[in-house]
Parts: structure tokens; C-alpha cells; sequence
């Protein structure tokens, strides 16, 4: 068991790091007050998503590394799925505003209020915010959730 419990201490250490550098980064773009994109990351300069956003992406980075220590305790284990939660909490705002966003035409003179199909679609192409990009990696959590689970029925 000790194995299996290090590969996942391992993970999740690499994914705070991740996560906490993302969220320095966040906080610093928007006390720059500009926007930074590079490949499919996109950093939102404003202070809503940017800097209340980054401080919520960088406690989440927070939480993984403090859990990562003794990590088949049930109270640091809770710390990587608080940490996991957040990163859901973000990535969901940033999803839903996605959605919003690619709904409405922004161009006047295509004539009606909704966006034309290709746009529609184009709305949904990279970059994307940091919480996005940590999603698909903050779900593995759930695979130890339920392994947890499956231990302690038996």
C-alpha cells in the first residue's frame, strides 16, 4: 500500500506545484493590470477571475501540498480534495462564463442576437484560464475517493 500512496503523494506534490505557480501567476498579472496569453494558457487581467480567482487557485496549490504528507491519513486527504474542489470551483466558473460568452453575437452586423454556428464553435478554442487547464489533472482525485471508499466497506 505504501507504494501505490507515494506514486500518489508524488502526483499531487507535482500538481500543487503546478497549481500554486499558477496562482502566484495569476495574482501577479492582474496587480500588473494587463492580460497574458502564451499557447492555449490564457491569464484574465481583471480582478475578479484574475485576482480573487488567483488566490483561490493558489490555496487550492496550498492545500495539495500540505496533504501530500501522510497522505493515507484521512485529514490530509481531505486537504487534496479541498484542494481538488477548489480547482472544480474555478475551472466551473471559467467553463460557465465560456458558455456565456459564446452565446451572444458581438458583431453588428451579422443582424441577430445569436452567434452563427462556426463562431459559435470558435468560442470554445484555446487559450484557456489556468483552472481550466488543471481540471482534467484535479479529477484523480475522485479514483482515490473511491478507492478510499472500496478500503474501508471491506
Amino acid at each position: 500500500m505504501a507504494g501505490k500512496s507515494s506514486v500518489a503523494a508524488i502526483y499531487f506534490a507535482i500538481l500543487g506545484i503546478v497549481t500554486t505557480a499558477f496562482g502566484i501567476a495569476d495574482i501577479l498579472v492582474t496587480a500588473g493590470t494587463s492580460e497574458f496569453a502564451y499557447g492555449i494558457l490564457e491569464i484574465p487581467g481583471d480582478i475578479f477571475r484574475g485576482g480573487w480567482g488567483g488566490v483561490i487557485v493558489l490555496f487550492a496549490g496550498l492545500f495539495y501540498l500540505s496533504g501530500i504528507r501522510n497522505f493515507d491519513d484521512i485529514h490530509q486527504f481531505s486537504k487534496i480534495v479541498m484542494g481538488s474542489i477548489l480547482i472544480w470551483i474555478m475551472a466551473g466558473c471559467d467553463i460557465f462564463a465560456m458558455i456565456t460568452e459564446s452565446i451572444p453575437s458581438w458583431e453588428e452586423e451579422t443582424g441577430p442576437w445569436f452567434n452563427t454556428l462556426p463562431d459559435f464553435i470558435l468560442a470554445y478554442s484555446p487559450p484557456y484560464a489556468p483552472a481550466v487547464l488543471l481540471l482534467p489533472f484535479s479529477l484523480v482525485v475522485v479514483y482515490y475517493i473511491r478507492k478510499r471508499n472500496q478500503e474501508i466497506e471491506r
